[in-house]
């Protein structure tokens, strides 16, 4: 999904019925994240995919957000699609909270049943993070939903 000239995603888009994806997103870079938000929701509703928003403070809550609500919720969901923005700073703050969010997105995908989508923008600064959300590198958002759509129909194409 990262590179620059996917044309791929876009194609192959299989039609789902009665699919349900939860959104779970951070609370930081709130002016980027609901622009990522908003791709995944507008690609949703074109393709008749319910979903809901959970939200929590920073990425590295994601995975637990995630792992709870598989546990806990009453309708679980086709897919999860996890949307956060890391921007480095001048620390190793950056590396830690990234290594973390994509190794918990790893080990959700390997234990539940739903894909987790990796939607987080993992960027060295604010520019490159607004080029992710509908600028030169296209739209991350819109990216993973289309993602989850294709993984939801995977993952009921094997189960049959």
């Amino acid at each position: 999904m990262a590179t620059k000239g996917n044309t791929n995603v876009n194609k192959g888009i299989p039609a789902i019925k009665d699919a349900f994806v939860v959104i779970v997103k951070t609370e930081w870079n709130a002016h980027i994240i609901n622009k990522l938000e908003a791709g995944v929701k507008k690609v949703l509703k074109a393709h008749d995919v319910a979903c809901k928003t959970l939200t929590v403070p920073g990425a590295f809550e994601i995975p637990f957000a995630v792992k709870n609500h598989y546990t806990y919720a009453n309708k679980l969901p086709d897919a999860y699609i996890t949307l956060g923005t890391v921007i480095r700073g001048d620390t190793p703050h950056f590396d830690y909270v990234c290594k973390a969010i994509t190794d918990g997105v790893v080990q959700l995908n390997l234990s539940l049943d739903s894909p987790v989508i990796f939607g987080v923008l993992t960027v060295d600064n604010e520019q490159q993070a607004i080029e992710r959300i509908g600028g030169k590198h296209g739209h991350k958002g819109e990216e993973a939903a289309i993602t989850a759509i294709k993984m939801i129909a995977l993952n009921r194409k094997l189960k049959q």
